[in-house]
Order: C-alpha cells, then structure tokens, then sequence
C-alpha cells in the first residue's frame, strides 16, 4: 500500500487499491487518512472511524475529519468506486448496479485500518456514512455482524420521498429498465439547490471540486435507481443491526422545483419525517437527532448548526464509546 499527499493539504494522505467483488469485477476505491503532525502509523491510537460520502460526492470535509481526531479516533474516509478520487474515465461517474457491489471495498479499507494498528490488537472501528453512504453503511453492518462497533448515520437515504409507496410505484417502473437496459439515463429535473447552498462558488462556504462533485450530480441510471429502491426495500424489512446507532436529519426539509430561502436552513434532498420513522428498522439501539436549521448533510450546516451537531455527536459518543477508564 502506497500512501501519497493528499488534494486536501499536508494533514491528509490517500492510497488507491483495488477490490474484487462477488461477481470478480476488479473496482478502485481510495482511501483518504488525518494525519495531524504524523506520517505513518495509525493517530488516534485503539479507536477508529471510516466515512462513507454520499451519491455524487467525495470527501471533503476537513473539520469532520479533525472532530473525529480530536475524540481520540483515527479518521479514514473511502471514496467509493466511481467517485471522487476514484472516478476514472472509461466508467460512468456514480454509477453501481447493486450497493452490495461496495461491499469489497469497504472490507478492505476496514482492513487496511486494521493492518496501521501497532501490535495484534484490532482497532474498534466506527462506520459514518452520508445520504447514499448511510444507506450502504446500514446494509454493510447488517450484512456483517460483529466488524462494526458503531453506525454513525447522517441524513441517510432509507426511504424515497414521501412514503413506502412512492418506492413500491418507482420500483415498478424502473425495474424492466434497470434490468434489460441497466445505464440507460432517465431523465429527470435537473436541480442544484443543495449544491447552491453550500459550494463557495455559489452561496456556500465550502470549497468543492466539481470534477469530483458536479452541481448538478452524475446522470441519474436506471441500474442505480433499481439498486438504491431495492437497498431501501430492504431496510423497510428490518435489518436487526446489533451495534448502537445514531441518525443524525435536519428538523425540517424544503422541496420543489423553485429555490427558497428556507433552503438554507433545511434538508431539500430528503424527506426527513420519513427517513425519521424508517430509522427504526435499522436495528435494536437507535437515538434519533433532529437538528434545527441543518441542511441535508448536517456537518456542512451553518456554523452555530453544525456545532450543534458536533454537540450531540460528541455527547452519543460518550453515552456509547467511552470505556470503563472513561477515555476513548
């Protein structure tokens, strides 16, 4: 494994690897560590945490990555296959005909985690996913028990907007699609509200790399859509996740067709009331955190918001974390 500087400045470094999955397609995914005033070994010594981006996404967000250190964890962050960091020319940015398809990937950077760990110990290792990234991460943990000794949710995907029903008409329509013409591009408004209220090219304050996160997301595939409304489907059957789990949604959500204002103090992606009930079906231990003025990614809230979220996360973390000598 080969670590290199990182486009996020001297505190990060990355390392590309490949990972074979069930079917023997050979993917590449990235690995993105912070690494504060060390470069080499694992910082944050017994404890880390590996984050998964949302659809269209990398990661970026520096100020995450230093809560996480500054809680005694050592930060990882995966750019899936066919994002971020990992795009390459000859595939379709975002593109994935099964989530399950990540599930090598995700394997292997835990792994990797595992292998920076001095001694034989094995590092309890957190898993945070974002939007499409939550919904993954909550389908790998109940696919493998015992690896995980946490799931960090933020804004996930559980559910389409609206109702279960939504779900059950779309996956009606976009199966026979999906299944005979799996990258064909379905055609839907093309929106950039989300983008607008956080990109400094825009209204936002943070700085983003189009290439890696276009305004207006990847083109929308029917092979993607069928594999995200099937991964839903299966946590409205319950996935009896056995590890604490918190879910992090902004109080409120904002959609339609035309900008609005409150669009800078809401969720206008999801439909956080739904993904509020669908959340428990994630497993036996779930806190709920409803945030007041965050958008769909919370952590990229206004700042009085998001130290609001870096609060209550800091406040789960001790409640499920903490050990018997009361440290990290």
């Amino acid at each position: 494994m080969e670590w290199v500087p990182d486009i996020l400045g001297d505190d990060f470094e990355a390392c590309a690897f490949p990972a074979a999955g069930q079917d023997g397609i050979e993917r590449t995914a990235t690995l993105v560590r912070h690494v504060p005033g060390a470069r080499a070994g694992m910082a944050g010594g017994h404890r880390a945490v590996l984050f998964l981006h949302g659809w269209s996404d990398y990661f970026f967000n520096e100020e995450l990555a230093e809560f996480w250190t500054g809680q005694g964890f050592a930060f990882f962050a995966l750019d899936m296959h066919n994002h971020g960091r990992s795009l390459r020319a000859d595939t379709h940015g975002g593109y994935v005909a099964d989530l399950d398809d990540y599930d090598a990937e995700i394997t292997a950077a835990i792994g990797i985690i595992a292998a920076l760990q001095p001694g034989d110990a094995r590092p309890a290792v957190a898993l945070m996913g974002h939007s499409t990234g939550g919904l993954i991460a909550a389908l790998w943990a109940s696919r493998h028990p015992g690896v995980v000794s946490q799931l960090i949710l933020d804004s996930p995907w559980l559910e389409m907007h609206g109702s279960p029903a939504v779900r059950r008409a779309a996956r009606t329509m976009v199966e026979p699609l999906a299944r005979f013409w799996p990258e064909a591009i379905i055609r839907l408004p093309e929106r950039a509200f989300y983008w607008r209220s956080i990109s400094s090219a825009a209204e936002g304050e943070w700085t983003l790399d189009d290439t890696y996160r276009p305004p207006r997301a990847f083109p929308v595939r029917a092979g993607w859509l069928s594999a995200v409304l099937n991964g839903q489907s299966r946590v409205a059957r319950g996935l009896n996740i056995d590890v604490p789990i918190l879910v992090l949604i902004s109080g409120a959500s904002a959609n339609g067709m035309f900008w609005k204002e409150s669009m800078r103090r809401t969720d206008a992606v999801l439909d956080v009331n739904t993904i509020a009930l669908r959340a428990l079906s994630l497993g036996r231990t779930v806190t709920l955190e409803r945030i007041d003025g965050a958008l769909h990614d919370v952590f990229l809230s206004a700042p009085r918001v998001r130290a609001d979220a870096y609060a209550r996360l800091a406040r789960w973390l001790r409640a499920y974390v903490l050990d018997d000598s009361g440290t990290a």
